[in-house]
C-alpha cells in the first residue's frame, strides 16, 4: 500500500513538472515574441520575471489540479470499479456486474472494456459448470462399480461359501472390474480430445476393410446372445482420414449395438458412397430410445434410460462425436422406442 502511495505521488510531482515545463515554455516564447519590440528597463524586467514565475507557478497549479479532477472522475473512477468487479471474478463470483458509465465523456470507452469482462465470466461460469458436473458425474460412476466391487469381495471373504458362488461372485467383480477400467480409459481419451492433445494423422486405407474387422472382434458376443449380423460391406472402398481414430467410432457404435440388442435380435453395418462421400450406418432392433433421449444422446454422461444405465457410462457416444467432428464429419440418429436405433456417420472420401 505504501509502494502504491508512493508510486502515485511520484507520479503526480512527474505530471506537475511536465504542466510547468510547458507553460514555462509558452510563455517564455510569447513574452520573448513580445519584448523583441520595445526596449524596456533592465531593472523593470526583472521585477516583471518574479511575478511572471509565479504566474506561471498558479497556472501550472490550476492546469495540475484540473487534470487531477479530470483523471479522477474519467480514469480512476471506472478503473476502479473495473478493478473491484475483477476481484469478485476472481474469487469465483462470476454473476458479478461491473457498472457501466452513461456520461458522454471519455469514460463511455471504458464500457467497451467493461463488456468484455462481462463476456469472459459468463464463459467461465460456462466452463466451471461443465467442470463441476463432469468431477460430480465422473465421481458417481466411479463410486458405482467400486462399491459393487468391495462388496463381491466381502462376500467371497465368507466362511462356507460354494464353489458356484464363489464363481459368481469372482464373475461379478471381474465385470465391474472391466467396467470401471473402460470408464476410465474413456475419460483419459476424452480428455486428450477435448484438449486438442489427439491429432488426426490422415493416411489412405481400406474403410470397408476396416469395419469387417471391427465386426469380427465382437463376433463371440453376437455368437453368445444369438443376435443376426447384416453386413453389406462393399470391398475397396478407400478414405483418407486418421484410421485409428475411426476405429474408436466403429467400435463404439456396433458395441452399443449389441449391448441394447435383445438376444435373437438383429444388427446390422452397411457402407454405401456417393460421389466424394461415404456413408456408414450402424441399425439394431434394440430398445431404441425417444426423441428427446435423441437429443442429448451425444453429451458426457447422459443416459436418457436409466434401466439400461448398467449397460454404460454415458462416454462412449460422446467419443464418438468428438472423433467425427475432428476429422471433419458428420454423425446423426435415426430411434424409435422399442423399435432400435440407426446411427450414420458421414464422410469425405478426401483421397490424395
Amino acid at each position: 500500500m505504501k509502494q502504491h502511495a508512493g508510486e502515485k505521488l511520484y507520479l503526480g510531482i512527474l505530471r506537475f513538472l511536465v504542466f510547468f515545463g510547458l507553460i514555462s515554455f509558452v510563455v517564455t516564447c510569447s513574452f520573448l515574441l513580445f519584448l523583441r519590440s520595445f526596449d524596456l528597463d533592465r531593472t523593470l524586467l526583472e521585477v516583471n520575471a518574479k511575478a511572471t514565475f509565479l504566474n506561471i507557478v498558479f497556472l501550472t497549479s490550476v492546469f495540475w489540479i484540473a487534470d487531477l479532477i479530470r483523471r479522477k472522475l474519467t480514469v480512476e473512477r471506472p478503473i476502479k470499479k473495473i478493478i473491484q468487479g475483477l476481484e469478485r471474478i476472481t474469487k469465483g463470483d462470476f454473476n458479478a456486474q461491473i457498472p457501466k458509465s452513461r456520461k458522454i465523456t471519455d469514460t463511455v470507452r471504458f464500457n467497451t472494456i467493461i463488456d468484455g469482462i462481462h463476456q469472459m465470466a459468463n464463459e467461465l461460469q460456462s466452463v466451471e459448470t461443465l467442470r463441476t458436473d463432469f468431477i460430480s458425474n465422473v465421481s458417481h460412476e466411479l463410486k458405482t462399480p467400486l462399491a459393487v466391487i468391495r462388496n463381491y469381495a466381502v462376500l467371497l471373504q465368507r466362511p462356507g461359501l460354494s464353489e458356484q458362488e464363489r464363481l459368481v461372485y469372482a464373475e461379478a467383480t471381474e465385470h465391474h472390474a472391466q467396467r470401471l477400467a473402460s470408464l476410465v480409459t474413456n475419460i483419459l481419451k476424452l480428455n486428450k480430445l477435448e484438449n486438442q492433445q489427439i491429432f488426426p494423422k490422415a493416411e489412405k486405407f481400406d474403410l470397408g476393410e476396416q469395419l469387417c474387422d471391427c465386426l469380427l472382434q465382437f463376433e463371440e458376443t453376437w455368437e453368445r446372445k444369438n443376435i443376426e449380423i447384416s453386413a453389406n460391406i462393399p470391398e475397396k472402398v478407400h478414405i483418407f482420414s486418421d484410421p485409428e481414430l475411426l476405429a474408436i467410432v466403429w467400435n463404439n457404435l456396433v458395441s452399443n449395438a449389441l449391448k441394447f440388442t435383445d438376444p435373437g435380435g438383429t444388427v446390422s453395418v452397411t457402407l454405401t458412397q456417393t460421389g466424394d462421400r461415404v456413408a456408414i450406418r450402424v441399425s439394431d432392433s434394440g430398445c431404441g430410445m425417444s426423441a428427446e433421449t435423441g437429443k442429448h444422446i451425444f453429451e458426457k454422461f447422459y443416459q436418457g434410460d436409466t434401466s439400461h444405465a448398467e449397460k454404460g457410462n454415458g462416454l462412449g457416444l460422446a467419443l464418438v462425436k468428438r472423433v467425427v467432428d475432428i476429422v471433419g464429419g458428420e454423425i446423426t440418429v435415426q430411434s424409435e422406442k422399442n423399435k432400435g436405433t440407426t446411427f450414420v456417420v458421414v464422410l469425405r472420401k478426401g483421397i490424395r
